[in-house]
């Protein structure tokens, strides 16, 4: 028995990384959103590799042939379909228009088996609950639903309201468990002597703080180890001039960076105008 159990782990050992093997060459849409094809496959590879494990009596080799067929007619077929898209259709199947202009089409969804219910459950969950506010909706292959908003349904965009933008950065961790990370900081082209000064601004202290990043424009975020006790209490008017202070720092960086004579010169007038404010609250001139 004990000699059964482990030809049984053995059987197993080889399975799990065969299985392995094959998953990862297959690729990740084995794991992920699987066409009716790579069902049958995931479903047929588990189904051997179980018989494989278990079934001692079975010559091990056949079950090994059967999982090499099931891995090498899948992975033929990937490539097949890479350079005929009719072939893709045939196994992979396509989207469905089940919304045009505001309209559900009934016949498309009969087609697919989809009720009413199925639809507005998909709906809700991209955060849509009118069928008018859709323009286009398209049922993928994956079972996924696919929206176009109508464009007054659409989110503003900083492009919508005329703002010059550039290219998204990611963010530069510079402080991590009350550590200031110095590699991060000179990465975006920053210093310790900012760093500090920012951190005056929010009344806090780098052993206070669990995680600190640096977004566009320098923005900085902040969040400490206790959320309500990571930074000292303040005076209201404390409270007052730090925020004003972090607006007009922020509207020197909105006008460095600003695309347009015009915006630079809207943010400048700004920073101006809330510097004097600083100034009358604080009975000294701020810089």
């Amino acid at each position: 028995m004990v000699e059964g159990i482990g030809d049984i782990m053995l059987r197993s050992l080889g399975a799990i990384f065969m299985l392995f093997v094959i998953t990862r060459v297959l690729g990740k849409k084995q794991i992920s959103q699987l066409s009716l094809f790579e069902y049958v496959t995931g479903i047929t590879l588990g189904e051997l590799a179980g018989f494989l494990s278990t079934d001692i009596e079975a010559h091990y080799l056949h079950g090994v042939a059967a999982l090499s067929l099931w891995f090498f007619i899948p992975l033929t077929l990937e490539y097949t379909t890479l350079k005929s898209k009719r072939l893709r259709h045939l196994f992979e199947g396509k989207g469905t228009v089940v919304i045009r202009q505001g309209k559900i089409l009934e016949d498309n969804l009969r087609r697919e088996r989809y009720t009413a219910d199925e639809l507005l459950e998909q709906l809700r969950a991209k955060s849509v609950f009118k069928v008018a506010d859709v323009e286009f909706a398209m049922l993928e292959a994956s079972g996924e639903l696919s929206i176009l908003l109508k464009k007054d349904k659409q989110p503003l965009t900083v492009e919508d309201v005329g703002i010059i933008s550039g290219p998204d950065s990611l963010p530069h961790t510079v402080i991590m468990d009350g550590q200031i990370n110095d590699e991060e900081l000179a990465a975006s082209s920053l210093s310790r002597e900012w760093l500090h000064k920012e951190l005056v601004k929010l009344n806090a202290t780098v052993d206070n703080i669990f995680l600190a990043q640096v977004g566009d424009s320098n923005k900085l975020y902040v969040d400490f180890y206790d959320d309500g006790k990571g930074h000292k209490k303040e005076k209201p008017q404390a409270e007052l001039l730090a925020t004003l202070r972090k607006c007009t720092a922020d509207m020197d960086s909105l006008a460095r960076s600003s695309g347009t004579i015009e915006a630079r010169v809207n943010y400048e007038q700004t920073a101006a105008a809330l510097r004097e404010a600083v100034q009358k609250l604080s009975g000294k001139a701020y810089k």
